[in-house]
């Protein structure tokens, strides 16, 4: 397949992320001889800088890692709801809605899941890793036409707040393009946390927990908590000096000699897993590539999986969440058993393990909505360490804090305001996320870590990716490139929670006499745009133990780079 961009290789570290900024981060970082996880905070906090308008320093991150001794975690980096927060409260005081502002807070867990990965497997510190966000929030960067036109497409969400109007429309109007965009309460947040490590004292680990109390104990934590209350929310002093991310085993799964790992299902990262080995058993096998045949069996299989998780995911540490019976084969047998070759399933598929959740009429005529808040990026590193990240949360739906450039994570969006879901709010409690960074260590011995935003539409693009690369044998880029497919027969991850059960995306680069026969089989088929944003941004790294080489690739999609050395 003819690529627009190639396929980079390198023999000593790669990076690939949703902004060149980022990528360039943290390559420097590794230049300077830190490791893949120093590399991957760096590029992870510029991309709060960067692409500010779907990702927050003060947002969600979760982290999945593989060292090079073999070792694989995760760190959650999502936050709870706060302690006093009425689980009732949506649906007593506002018809069962999320309103926009601060009742929609979580606790922020970014800037602890970057610094617990630094404490637990870095080399530097937080001002050192740091360094390049700063940069970027008080010299400025161009603006560029995704984050214009996103926050341009949403001007009057942003004129909400005289905070967030200050910050996101300097002199009442959206950035243009080609200007400078500078965030210099951003910019001293992050210096303040940096000189708080230094002047700490001690060794590394002091430094770091100073940086991180800067955040979550002192100064910033007060300002937080007093605009909060100010505005009616409920987060308190205690839910921030509190937290810390959890350390959780990934869930893992082996698919032809690969092992392929996610977090586990507080996110949707296991669905992955489920429509990988449900489309398995369904059989890939001599299937041509992005053939109708194939793309039904993606989108069947994807349908199941997704249904599942609307069925069954949730905070696992509150809710029962019956993972290893939906991963065992006796389900996936059953699950592969109701597919149909010759006809799409009309509705979204019944619950097999217990009675479900009720899920809301089906949406028709109706785009569905984009919710454009995440990004990702990859590091592995000269010695086989490898970070998998998908930082997020966006700042139109809650108020940045005065004095902070920073949204406090208003992820509470992706609970359920009915608390008898398994998503739904509840005190302590985290929602289930969308954003969902993957790993795979390969049958060669090699190592893939990868991911995407995207919303719903994240591990369907991972999905494709994967089996570009491990089934079909694309280079890391084309794997990328090759157009995709995305369905939306379950309710949405956001609020309104739209369903569209027969709903199949396509990206007009797929034949249109291939787009006709998924519509004969009862798909109904809605053409994106050749390269469409909403495919999402795939970026991902390849490690070859038997060339050396790495290699590396990112989304034209949207505005992500690569670097291998």
């Amino acid at each position: 397949m003819q690529t627009g961009r190639p396929t980079l290789y390198g023999t000593r570290h790669a990076v690939s992320a949703g902004h060149y900024l980022a990528t360039a981060a943290g390559h420097a970082v590794l230049e300077a001889g830190g490791n893949a996880v120093d590399a991957g905070v760096a590029a992870g906090i510029v991309l709060g800088v960067v692409q500010s308008d779907i990702v927050n320093v003060a947002g969600v991150a979760p982290i999945i890692l593989r060292m090079a001794d073999g070792t694989v975690e995760t760190i959650a980096g999502l936050g709870h709801w706060p302690r006093a927060m009425p689980a009732d409260l949506f649906v007593r005081d506002y018809g069962g809605r999320m309103p926009p502002g601060v009742l929609r807070t979580v606790v922020p867990a970014a800037p602890d899941a970057w610094i617990m990965a630094l404490e637990r497997h870095g080399t530097m510190t937080f001002g050192e890793v740091a360094a390049a966000a700063i940069r970027h929030a008080a010299d400025g960067f161009a603006m560029y036409p995704a984050m214009a036109e996103s926050i341009g497409s949403r001007a009057d969400a942003y004129a909400r707040w005289p905070s967030t109007a200050a910050v996101y429309l300097p002199g009442g109007q959206p950035p243009v393009v080609g200007h400078k965009f500078i965030q210099s309460d951003l910019a001293a947040m992050l210096t303040f946390m940096a000189e708080q490590e230094k002047a700490a004292g001690g060794d590394r680990l002091a430094g770091l927990a100073a940086a991180r109390d800067a955040f979550y104990r002192g100064d910033i934590a007060a300002r937080i908590v007093a605009f909060h209350q100010e505005q009616g929310g409920y987060l308190s002093r205690a839910d921030l000096a509190e937290y810390r991310s959890r350390i959780e085993p990934a869930v893992m799964r082996e698919w032809r000699g690969h092992q392929i790992f996610t977090c586990g299902p507080w996110c949707q990262g296991p669905a992955l897993l489920q429509a990988l080995l449900v489309a398995e058993r369904i059989g890939l096998d001599g299937l041509a590539h992005n053939s109708a045949e194939y793309l039904h069996l993606l989108a069947e299989s994807l349908k199941i999986a997704l249904a599942d998780r609307e069925y069954h995911f949730g905070d696992p540490a509150m809710v029962e969440v019956p993972l290893e019976q939906l991963l065992s084969a006796p389900h996936l047998d059953a699950r592969a058993a109701g597919f149909r070759a010759d006809q799409a399933h009309p509705e979204m598929p019944p619950p097999l393990i217990g009675n479900g959740t009720e899920i809301p009429p089906a949406t028709v005529e109706k785009v569905p909505a984009v919710e454009q808040d995440t990004s990702y990026c990859c590091v592995v590193d000269r010695w086989g360490n490898a970070f998998s990240a998908t930082p997020s949360d966006g700042s139109w739906n809650a108020p940045v804090v005065p004095g902070l450039g920073i949204v406090v994570s208003p992820r509470g969006s992706q609970s359920r305001t009915d608390p008898a879901h398994p998503c739904g709010v509840a005190p302590g409690k985290r929602p289930r996320l969308t954003p969902n960074p993957a790993l795979a260590v390969l049958a060669d011995g090699g190592v893939m870590p990868f991911g995407t935003p995207g919303g719903d539409v994240q591990v369907q693009s991972m999905l494709q990716v994967l089996l570009n690369v491990l089934h079909f044998g694309m280079e890391v880029q084309a794997a990328i490139e090759a157009p995709r497919i995305a369905t939306y027969a379950f309710p949405s991850s956001f609020a309104p929670f739209e369903h569209f059960p027969r709903r199949l995306a396509v990206e007009a680069r797929i034949p249109a006499e291939t787009r006709a026969a998924l519509q004969a089989m009862g798909h109904e088929v809605k053409n994106w745009p050749d390269w469409a944003y909403a495919a999402g941004s795939v970026e991902a790294i390849r490690t070859d133990p038997t060339t050396g080489l790495m290699a590396a690739g990112a989304d034209p999609r949207r505005p992500a780079y690569a670097i291998a050395s």
